[in-house]
Order: structure tokens, then sequence, then C-alpha cells
């Protein structure tokens, strides 16, 4: 069958198998769909898997969005053991004697419930004065790292079968779920570390819709790419939809200002207002806000399609 060859846009929510880095992912997905520009939303773990959304073309401008929303995982916290990367893939640092009872157990970790204080872990993708953290952890070296305040919105404790807990956790960007593990054994004074981690969820990409790399490239093909990926404008099928008037469509093309005489759409717009903008052929071009003191939308975010999608008139 034939191949598609076409340059994809939009947002394909990949099952990130174990083994794999994020990078990995973004490596072989440049391979399958033949095309350089994509983007991942969030590194996870290569001992962890699950969803893990790729930007594809123009939608890579979508990335940070992304990263910045919360999110679903499934963890195994394991107390009695801490390791230096705070799960099974480090070196073990101490093993203790779990004396706790499951009552305790579960008082510690509902604890963590709420907004709490997390300190970073040296094995992490945050820079310190422009290095990353865990370039530096391989060099053996430890810096001093400021603790920074994450939210766990959701916390359900599945199982409790000592040693292991088995967590369902929603929480805030920026949460490291092997640092919650080895935060809740050092509450217990036991130790912890994460001995498995399966993300469910980032925004609206679920795991029962997530499609393995092996899928993806027999969608490919199949000439079927098409039906796994997002199209970008439904990322903000929130927002209502203006039109351009015709004689006005280069406006939006070059990103300009668009006053109400140049658009169609209801009239009453708030300020900071945000909608779609269509050409008059009912093509997306991007995200626009409104600005009530100057009676005009200026562009957020655009998503210009591709010279050939605009050849089309």
């Amino acid at each position: 069958m034939k191949t598609e060859k076409t340059v994809q846009n939009g947002v394909i929510n990949v099952y990130k198998e174990r083994g794999y880095t994020s990078h990995d992912v973004v490596a072989r997905l440049r391979g399958i769909l033949k095309q350089k520009k994509i983007g991942h939303t969030g590194t996870l773990d290569p001992e962890a898997e699950g969803v893990l959304p790729v930007c594809l073309g123009n939608a890579t401008r979508l990335c940070g969005m992304l990263t910045d929303q919360d999110k679903e995982y499934r963890a195994e916290l394991l107390l009695g053991v801490t390791t230096d990367t705070q799960d099974m893939t480090g070196q073990v640092l101490a093993r203790k004697e779990v004396c706790v009872t499951g009552e305790e157990t579960q008082k510690a970790v509902m604890g963590f419930l709420g907004t709490y204080e997390q300190l970073p872990p040296m094995y992490s993708a945050c820079k310190v004065d422009g290095k990353r953290l865990y370039e530096l952890a391989r060099e053996g070296k430890e810096v001093e790292r400021r603790k920074r305040p994450v939210t766990i919105h959701e916390l359900e404790i599945c199982s409790i079968e000592l040693p292991r807990v088995r967590l369902r956790v929603v929480c805030s960007k920026g949460t490291y779920i092997r640092t919650l593990c080895h935060d809740i054994g050092e509450r217990l004074g036991c130790g912890g570390t994460m001995a498995g981690l399966v993300r469910t969820r980032v925004d609206r990409f679920t795991l029962d819709q997530a499609k393995r790399l092996d899928e993806i490239e027999d969608a490919v093909k199949a000439g079927e790419a098409g039906s796994l990926i997002l199209p970008v404008e439904e990322m903000f099928s929130a927002l209502p939809v203006i039109r351009v008037k015709e004689g006005d469509t280069s406006a939006v093309r070059n990103g300009n200002p668009l006053f109400l005489r140049q658009i169609t759409g209801k009239s009453g717009w708030l300020d900071k207002e945000q909608v779609r903008i269509h050409d008059s052929q009912g093509r997306f071009y991007g995200i626009y806000e409104f600005q009530v003191m100057k009676g005009r939308f200026v562009p957020v975010k655009m998503f210009l399609p591709s010279a050939s999608e605009v050849s089309r008139e």
C-alpha cells in the first residue's frame, strides 16, 4: 500500500514503552513519518511508560502548552529502600525494615495531598547554572537545589501490600513522582523508592487511546496515519470561531492585528477574550485575543497552514 509522504500537522498520542527516552520516541517518529519538525511535550523517564503527546509540524508550537498541563499517573512505591535516583534504576543507598502499619502508611501518603515543597532530584532534567542536574549527577556531583511548590490534586491509594503501595496521582506540572515516593518513605522513617510508573493522562490524551510506535508505523504504511493525529485546532475547540472577510485574508496570513470591520462573527467581545481565526474559506490560522480599548484582535499563537493548503483556493 502507498505510504503517506505529506507533512503532518497535529498531535499524536504515543504510548512510550519502557526503555525508550522521550528523545528516542521523537527520533523514531521522524523516521516513520519522514519529517523533521517533531517535538515531545515533556520528559518521561526511560523506565516509565505511558502517555507521551508528540507534536508534529506547526503543532510544535503547542509543546509548551501541553507541558504545562496537569498529568495523571499510576505509581508503585517500594518502602524500605532508598536509591540515588529515587527509583529502582539507581544505586541502593540504604535498606531498612518496614515496621509501619497500613493505617500509618495511608496517613503518611494522604498527607501529601495538596501543595507541598518538593526538592528536584539530582537525576532530573532541571537546570542549575545552565547545566542539567543529571549531567552533574553522572559526574558524581551534588549541588544545592531550591525546593519548589508542586500540587497533588488527587491522590488515591489503590492497594497497600507492604512493603509495596500502589497509587494513583493527579498532579501539577513539574511534579516528580519519584520524589513523591521518596518523600513518603522519608515521612514514614523507612525510606522509599519508586518501583514502577505509568502515565495515564496528559490533558485530554489518555492511556486507552495511546498508540505504540509499531502501531503508528503500521498505520503509516497503510496510509492511515491521519486517523491517529489530532488536528491543532481541536486543542482549542472550546474557543469561538470568527472569520476574516475575503479581502482581508492577507492580514491574518501576516499575523497582523484585525479590526472589527475585517471580521464576521458575533458582537460584544470581552477584553482579552480569545478566539480561533479562520479565513473566508474556513481554514484555521491561529488564536487571537480581543483588546477592548483598541477595538482589535491581536495574535496570541499562529499556526499558519502550509503553502499547499493555501494554494487550494
